[in-house]
């Protein structure tokens, strides 16, 4: 008589489960952003602090006088003694202008851009017209408009928009032109009518062709603003130069000049994040 041994049933062990990833303290997070900003723009900083060095060099080296040419270290005084008292307050105004025109750029220069795309007979009459007038001179025309509109904002508005509208209308019709016409093939044989179309496929696709002439136009606005204030005005960074340069105050000039490009960079990063929040699909290297 055979006894049989009983076989425990094997036991599976129960697959291993991965640990949910660590996440990275903060106190890491800053030096790797660091790492990552010194990657991208560490030659670009490298550039133009050997250029301020070289300036400041050549500049004590010559002993030039600095109602020519000041140095960086002038520069940097007259920022410091000016800043609360002139730079500011003029800084604001001419923030103002530039901030206020860009936007009403923005807005006409896109709704513009859709009209002239959607009606052809448009495009064709309107759009040589638009380039046309990309040939009439800012300088000439500030003062018109200044004796139009008088001192006040709305001439200043105007022209940041007149300089920044160019660039946005041209980049938003090619963009809105160069969608692919399998996609607005597909979605005619789903009976698609033309907003339907133009909302899910053109726009869309021509986000980024907008975006990039709104950074165009964002390194324009700050030229638009001064040569506005030029023609007349009362405050702002362009009435500060005004009034800086009989005075033989080069220095001053200079840095009414800083404040500007970093007016400009503000703008042109400010418009760049935008796109990466409202465009994310969109393609990019290592611009902004």
């Amino acid at each position: 008589m055979s006894t049989e041994v009983p076989v425990e049933p094997a036991t599976q062990e129960a697959p291993a489960q991965k640990a949910p990833p660590t996440p990275t303290p903060k106190s890491a997070q800053k030096p790797a952003r660091l790492k990552r900003f010194w990657h991208l723009y560490g030659l670009a900083v490298l550039l133009s602090l050997s250029l301020l060095v070289l300036w400041e060099v050549v500049v004590r080296a010559f002993d030039i006088p600095k109602y020519l040419i000041p140095a960086p270290s002038q520069v940097g005084v007259a920022l410091r003694d000016d800043w609360s008292a002139i730079l500011v307050p003029n800084m604001w105004v001419t923030l103002r202008e530039v901030v206020l025109g860009f936007l009403i750029a923005a807005a006409a220069g896109v709704g513009l851009a859709i009209l002239l795309h959607m009606f052809g007979p448009l495009r064709r009459t309107v759009y040589p017209l638009l380039i046309g007038s990309q040939t009439i001179p800012i300088v000439v025309l500030a003062p018109i408009l200044v004796i139009v509109l008088g001192f006040g904002i709305w001439p200043k508005l105007l022209i940041v928009a007149l300089i920044c509208f160019f660039p946005i209308v041209v980049n938003g019709v090619d963009g809105l032109r160069s969608v692919d016409g399998e996609f607005i093939h597909m979605m005619r044989t789903l009976d698609a009518n033309r907003w339907a179309i133009f909302k899910r496929i053109e726009f869309p696709a021509a986000l980024p062709a907008i975006f990039s002439g709104m950074r165009i136009a964002a390194t324009f606005a700050a030229i638009g603003a001064v040569f506005a204030e030029y023609a007349g005005t009362d405050a702002g960074l362009g009435f500060v130069m005004i009034q800086a340069t009989p005075n033989l105050q080069t220095p001053r000039i200079f840095a009414a000049i800083l404040i500007l490009i970093l007016i400009s960079f503000s703008l042109f990063a400010l418009v760049s994040v935008l796109e990466r929040i409202l465009v994310p699909w969109a393609p990019r290297g290592n611009a902004m």
